[in-house]
């Protein structure tokens, strides 16, 4: 690996691994208003929610590396202790791009970017009618980071009022795809947070999984299944024995099939059928058998059914 210490670099250098490394980063599209009560309006992406009681959030209004100047966002902020904090989202995302132009401080960016402005209910600062996840906030603590070209401004605020879109809630929850929220990179690439990008992984909850020692050898063996297979097939509280399936078991149906068959119903994630046609190769005394039992694992682990996944694996080694 490639090891350095900051020290060593420029703060551009820094600053771009920085950015590449720790990504993708939630955006905040932060209004604030000037003493002279005009609008800003700039997006930041080291942001991040930190506790719900308050609810706590903090962004970073850097000091210019280029110029050494403080955004206008940090000095408005800091006379009128207020913003509002906007999610961005994919249809948002080429007028935030506008807005981050570094425009003068007697620049309206909700003007210059085309955005609608909103009164707030117990802020000064304006919201953007167009995101659909606004929040008004109250100014809580400004830690200095630095206070050199290049350094941070922690901005920390406290949530006083919500304002969601109620086209993106389902069941009174945000649904992630219907947000599409857009997340910054590294150098000029973004990510959008919705269709593919979107997947979802079962919290352990109260559970204290058996972990990866706890797991057979001839599991851990697999030249098939990824570490993060394994850690799915970790992720319960005792190690399950084949009689746990005992009728799953009897409702199976053997298939005849060869290889080709197998890598249709593995295309279309069908690994029900690709046990059943598992059953076959063992059926035939197949040298392979245990390759084609673990495929059907994995497929299963893919489409988050571990218990599915541990019959077949049990199955192969009884």
């Amino acid at each position: 690996m490639y090891s350095v210490e900051p020290k060593d670099l420029t703060v551009a250098q820094a600053h771009q691994y920085l950015l590449g490394g720790v990504s993708p980063r939630p955006i905040a599209f932060v209004s604030t208003i000037s003493q002279d009560g005009i609008n800003n309006l700039s997006p930041f992406s080291f942001f991040n929610a930190f506790g719900a009681n308050p609810p706590v959030i903090a962004f970073s209004p850097a000091i210019s590396g280029r110029t050494g100047k403080t955004k206008d966002t940090f000095e408005n902020i800091k006379s009128s202790g207020e913003c509002v904090v906007h999610a961005v989202t994919h249809s948002m995302i080429e007028q935030i791009n506008l807005a981050s132009c570094e425009y003068d401080s007697n620049i309206d960016e909700f003007v210059k970017a085309g955005f609608t402005t909103l009164d707030s209910h117990l802020v000064k600062p304006k919201r953007v009618k167009e995101s659909p996840f606004q929040m008004e906030c109250k100014l809580m603590q400004i830690v200095e980071l630095g206070g050199k070209a290049g350094s941070g401004n922690l901005v920390i605020c406290e949530v006083v009022k919500y304002h969601i879109s109620e086209d993106i809630l389902v069941d009174g929850k945000i649904d992630p795809n219907l947000l599409d929220l857009c997340a910054r990179n590294g150098g000029e690439y973004y990510t959008r947070a919705s269709g593919n990008a979107i997947f979802e992984i079962k919290k352990p909850g109260l559970i204290k999984g058996i972990g990866f020692d706890g797991l057979p050898l001839f599991i851990k063996e697999s030249h098939i299944l990824s570490a993060n297979n394994l850690a799915q097939l970790a992720l319960r509280d005792e190690l399950p024995q084949l009689n746990n399936f005992e009728n799953e078991i009897k409702n199976l149906t053997v298939i005849e099939a060869n290889d080709y068959v197998f890598e249709r119903f593995e295309r279309a994630n069908d690994y029900k059928s690709m046990l059943n046609c598992a059953l076959n190769f063992k059926n035939q005394n197949n040298i392979n058998s245990k390759y084609y039992f673990e495929k059907t694992a994995k497929i299963a682990l893919n489409n988050n059914n571990s218990d599915f996944a541990w019959m077949c694996l049990l199955i192969i080694n009884n």
